[in-house]
């Protein structure tokens, strides 16, 4: 007789389960540190916490977490509907944007239907196909900012293509793809195929490289376009997204949608930081300071990061010493030893660089501090590979 694990589809069996970055607590543990003597750059949050309006309206939501929260989340919604005019029945609310991908896979995928991603894109893409037994297709990404490459895209999709995500800006890449050319590319896609526009990180942008996503929602019927209030926002630690996408593609991910699938904290958190302009004007001014105070430390030691329009670099270590392959989990473990958490990317088939979150001015110089003994131990590979 087969055993619970033999009678599971071998599409489920060949998942590799999603890395997170190392929780402070366990590096504190692990290497006799205080955890508030480790900082960590590895998850892209914002270093300034959460909203300050957000945390006054989540305090005041505890005093009744004996009911259940609004299933259909109406007031968020408002929120949302008000900020960017948005119909409130073209908005889907999530446990986290991750949420929203999974509801899109289990809504439009299944076997014998592809999804499209680019090298180097979010790890959950390939999970969200994976879980429903799809089939995922790795589309090779563009060699000056390892970002997407449109043209690509178009050529390999298919009859059999449902959907195609798009991350922009890209992580763990930080590459970034101008409005025009990605609306050209949405509206050459098949109105059979659904578009995943994942702007996790849009708040980061500036004024000049925004663009009008939501509005073309409206023009695409076959595009959504998913949020999140993990980043900028900082509520990671509450799970809240949104996607917005046309009517009947918002009446399909209720289908699968879990009932209640955002708490009563993460609901009035997310509604009333969503009006504090303060706050995200804060939180992006530190992110342009924080990654010019990381650039200009890594110039110092002579290495280099990518253009990032993210909250995070990514930095190639490839050439500090070409015969370790592995040079970025390398230089992540000796920058653990120092207690700086950073992420190394092997998994997203990147091994030589590292992604480095921005932090406060002294979580940023903490890092650089510890990067000359990080770099020393990759040189001295070289002399164990000779």
């Amino acid at each position: 007789m087969a055993s619970l694990n033999q009678r599971v589809p071998s599409y489920l069996r060949a998942i590799a389960p999603y890395q997170p970055g190392k929780p402070i607590a366990d590096i504190a543990r692990d290497y006799g540190f205080q955890e508030d003597q480790v900082v960590k750059l590895a998850s892209n949050e914002n270093p300034l916490g959460m909203s300050p309006k957000g945390r006054e309206a989540m305090l005041k939501a505890a005093g009744d977490l004996g009911r259940y929260p609004d299933g259909n989340g109406f007031s968020l919604k408002q929120a949302l509907s008000k900020k960017f005019a948005l119909d409130p029945a073209t908005i889907t609310l999530g446990n986290g944007s991750n949420d929203i991908l999974e509801l899109v896979a289990h809504a439009f995928l299944a076997p014998g239907k592809e999804s499209l991603m680019s090298d180097h894109s979010f790890a959950v893409y390939a999970l969200a196909s994976q879980a429903v037994g799809a089939t995922l297709v790795s589309v090779p990404a563009q060699s000056q900012d390892l970002g997407h490459d449109l043209d690509g895209f178009s050529r390999r999709i298919s009859a059999n293509t449902a959907v195609v995500w798009i991350a922009n800006p890209n992580n763990p890449t930080g590459s970034f793809i101008p409005g025009d050319r990605l609306e050209s590319f949405i509206s050459s896609v098949p109105i059979s195929v659904l578009v995943v526009l994942d702007e996790a990180y849009t708040e980061y942008l500036s004024e000049d490289d925004s663009y009008p996503a939501f509005e073309w929602v409206t023009r695409y019927p076959n595009l959504l376009v998913s949020r999140s209030f993990s980043k900028a926002y900082g509520l990671a630690g509450l799970r809240v997204g949104y996607g917005v996408a046309s009517e009947e593609v918002t009446d399909l991910l209720n289908r699968v949608r879990q009932p209640f699938n955002v708490n009563s904290l993460a609901l009035a958190a997310a509604e009333a930081s969503i009006f504090d302009y303060e706050f995200l004007a804060r939180s992006a001014k530190l992110n342009r300071q924080g990654m010019l105070q990381i650039q200009q430390g890594l110039q110092t030691h002579g290495i280099s990061a990518l253009q990032s329009w993210g909250n995070f670099l990514l930095i190639d270590l490839q050439a500090v010493n070409p015969l370790e392959p592995k040079a970025g989990a390398v230089v992540y473990e000796a920058l653990l030893s120092k207690g700086v958490i950073t992420r190394p990317v092997a998994n997203y088939g990147l091994p030589g660089y590292l992604r480095v979150s921005i932090g406060t001015s002294i979580e940023n110089e903490a890092f650089l501090k510890a990067m000359p003994f990080a770099l020393e131990a990759l040189k001295a590979c070289k002399v164990s590979a000779a």
